[in-house]
């Protein structure tokens, strides 16, 4: 049972991905037809992720008192609707407003995936899970540039949100025929009461360890949210690459997150889900290190310039992919009764801290690569500091104390 849920998640996972990544070769076709600024283009993005922050904490709830499987046709059929309107706007103010729809969307997505894993697996097993679905997840930066460029030079743009709503319609139809309910009938605490209450959040909130393991969620999504809204802009119009370069290297780098995230399981046995939490932050600090080196050095030539650029960001990538698996078990670790209202809680503070971050960097004039590196020194080297402290130690223990 446990395998044939974990094949439906994994068709689900990559839903919130494949709303960022297919899009983003077309991202300067989309400018011009919507006679958007670059700022603007960008916004759709981090718009995107803010709405899916935002929706949390609304999602959260209901997922514990009405079931997972209502919220996950619920966010299915809002994620094609969504993806569909996305395809037919005329002007990029209608752009946005329908990408905050798709990211609340893609939130219900997420939640529901999230406390899924909670309620089925043991926590043991959890870290492992997740790790596998960020292998799944990793697939998708990969390819969906690649078949989106594809896509938009033969059809334009627009057909890759209907792509992204005619696939929403497959799983819509996999998870009504084949997802079973896995809220457990015990569960009576978020079954009680107000569906919104401030008694549910607080004991998620006054847990440090819990605040802890979720900064960390958020400094690796906040350098990979940085990365991925300027990369497209930089590589295709500052250094003038094609779109089909850029689809490629952009591939290149998903794919060293691929094999990270399926060795991640084996990693985590061997040395247990602290250490490789302090591996991923120091791969983030190294990828920081890399990009203020490479743009001191002032490559003129636009290929080795763009590699010079996503070399360092395949470490990030690195970084996130063994620190998402990791960081999210322990973080919901001690929450069984509240899965989804902690899962969401998590998602919260990860993605809507990471689009404040990102979208208070792009009013700067910093280019992308010390954008990049700013945001992720900002963020991995506290949270390093603070795992190296005795004082802080009960904040992130293996185990929560």
């Amino acid at each position: 049972m446990q395998r044939y849920i974990l094949a439906l998640l994994m068709t689900m996972v990559v839903l919130s991905p494949m709303a960022i990544d297919i899009y983003l070769a077309s991202v300067v076709q989309m400018a011009g037809e919507l006679q958007a600024s670059n700022s603007q283009i960008q916004s759709t993005i981090s718009l995107f992720f803010l709405a899916m922050g935002l929706g949390q904490v609304v999602v959260g709830p209901l997922a514990d008192r009405y079931g997972r499987r209502p919220v996950a046709l619920l966010g299915l059929a809002l994620y094609l609707l969504s993806s569909f309107a996305a395809s037919m706007v005329a002007d990029i103010l209608m752009m946005q407003l329908v990408r905050m729809l798709q990211g609340f969307a893609a939130c219900a997505i997420s939640v529901i995936i999230f406390s899924i894993v909670r309620d089925t697996y043991s926590y043991e097993r959890s870290s492992k899970v997740y790790s596998y679905l960020n292998g799944v997840l990793s697939v998708i930066p990969a390819l969906a540039p690649i078949f989106g460029s594809a896509l938009a030079e033969s059809f334009g743009w627009r057909s890759t949100f209907v792509f992204m709503g005619s696939y929403a319609l497959l799983v819509l139809c996999l998870v009504a025929r084949f997802l079973p309910e896995t809220l457990m009938a015990s569960a009576e605490v978020a079954k009680s009461g107000r569906l919104y209450n401030w008694q549910q959040y607080r004991p998620v909130l006054c847990s440090r360890y819990f605040i802890f393991y979720a900064l960390c969620c958020m400094s690796a999504l906040a350098g990979i949210l940085s990365y991925v809204s300027y990369a497209p802009i930089w590589l295709m119009q500052h250094l003038g690459v094609s779109a089909t370069t850029f689809s490629v290297l952009f591939g290149l780098n998903a794919g060293a997150s691929i094999i990270c995230c399926f060795v991640a399981p084996l990693l985590i046995s061997r040395f247990g889900n602290r250490k490789m939490v302090v591996a991923a932050l120091c791969l983030m600090m190294f990828a920081a290190t890399l990009l203020i080196g490479f743009q001191l050095l002032v490559i003129s030539h636009k290929l080795l310039a763009a590699l010079a650029f996503m070399l360092p960001v395949m470490f990030l990538s690195m970084g996130l992919s063994l620190l998402l698996g990791p960081a999210t078990s322990m973080a919901l670790a001690g929450f069984a009764d509240r899965a989804g209202t902690a899962s969401a809680l998590l998602g919260f503070i990860q993605m809507v801290g990471a689009s404040v971050i990102i979208v208070l960097v792009q009013q700067s004039d910093l280019s992308a690569p010390i954008a990049v590196a700013v945001v992720l020194l900002s963020l991995a080297v506290p949270l390093l500091l603070m795992m190296s402290m005795k004082r802080f130690s009960s904040w992130n223990l293996e185990v929560p104390g």
